[in-house]
């Protein structure tokens, strides 16, 4: 009897590391790159679906860099915060919202004057389709935490 009872949780223990581990796939890890081969990369992209030219993809170019050191100095700042465990009061946060709405709004402006018209539109429709994925995604990241 005692060696049946041995037998039967060896065999229930083996059967539980047998399990498929892949149950929740881990998120793939992409490479980091640095803030101007993002930079590079995005603007490569631009220049073949917008079509751009010379003139234009130095202008986004510029944009881009502008943009992206706005970007690492918040990041800075919001770690330095979070390091310093103080909470950003309401009055932060909606300070906060206003600027990252200011700064898309001016984007936006830069962006209208350097395209042309339907590059323009087409840009718009490209920043629309990319707010629709990233809204799946963390719809899918909530799934699969709950």
């Amino acid at each position: 009897m005692k060696k049946l009872f041995i037998a039967a949780m060896l065999l229930v223990g083996i059967a539980g590391f047998a399990q498929d581990t892949d149950q929740k796939p881990e998120r793939e890890h992409k490479e980091r790159l640095t803030p101007e081969q993002r930079n590079e990369k995005q603007l490569q992209k631009l220049t073949t679906e917008l079509s751009l030219d010379a003139s234009q993809q130095a202008q986004v170019k510029q944009l881009l860099a502008e943009r992206s050191a706005k970007a690492e100095s918040l990041k800075e700042a919001r770690k330095a915060k979070k390091e310093s465990n103080v909470k950003p009061t309401e009055e932060e946060k909606a300070a906060f919202k206003k600027q990252m709405e200011d700064e898309v709004a001016a984007n936006d402006a830069k962006m209208k004057s350097i395209l042309k018209a339907d590059q323009y539109t087409k840009w718009k429709s490209l920043q629309e389709q990319k707010r629709e994925k990233m809204k799946d995604k963390m719809k899918e990241h909530k799934q699969e935490n709950n």
